[in-house]
């Protein structure tokens, strides 16, 4: 009996539990809701260089120990989650957020939120915006993970964003995938018929 016992808990120390609302955004690109420890074994096969925290809360004693016992780097963008129609998502974090997502130095990189829902869904719609996704496809992903609890102040910020705004902040280097699924990515230098400097990225 005690050794049926010990078999069962050794099989349940190699289930990987992934977090809720886990999913693949592109190759090396993960969302999903707030990691609990459970999770941690899970995330260790992503070999993830970096997070990207979407919440004002300070980021978990337990879930930052595991980042520096995995050098993983934290980046935090502290968006309030109000439910309110006249709160608005902060494009200027949103921006700010973009930057460190596209830049593939981050890759592999995990997006998260408390429940991987609305302020992840907004910056995944964003991101697929500057992919040149179609509005009714980028909005489908968001109710996808959103479920009921959709909102419309959401949505309406998603469709208004402008992503011509990050590319001129990027001085025109966008991400671009070459193929769906595709392994093989690089920064492409385009023209917005701007006349701006080259510069280095640091």
């Amino acid at each position: 009996m005690g050794c049926i016992i010990l078999e069962e808990q050794a099989a349940d120390d190699d289930v990987l539990v992934p977090p809720t609302n886990f999913s693949m955004v592109e190759d090396g690109i993960f969302r999903s809701g707030l990691p609990q420890p459970v999770n941690f074994r899970f995330l260790q096969t992503l070999n993830l260089r970096s997070i990207i925290y979407l919440c004002p809360k300070p980021y978990p004693e337990e879930n930052l120990k595991f980042l520096q016992s995995n050098n993983i780097r934290l980046f935090q963008f502290g968006i309030e989650g109000k439910t309110e129609s006249s709160v608005s998502i902060p494009r200027d974090t949103i921006m700010d957020a973009l930057r460190i997502l596209i830049d593939v130095r981050n890759h592999p990189v995990l997006i998260h939120c408390k429940r991987g829902k609305h302020r992840t869904g907004c910056l995944v719609g964003c991101l697929r915006k500057l992919q040149s996704w179609c509005l009714s496809s980028v909005l489908e992903e968001y109710q996808r993970f959103a479920g009921v609890k959709s909102r419309i102040t959401d949505m309406r910020f998603i469709e208004t964003f402008e992503v011509i705004c990050l590319r001129q902040c990027l001085y025109s280097i966008i991400y671009r995938y070459h193929g769906y699924g595709s392994k093989k990515r690089r920064l492409l230098y385009r023209e917005e018929k701007l006349q701006k400097p080259q510069i280095t990225l640091v």
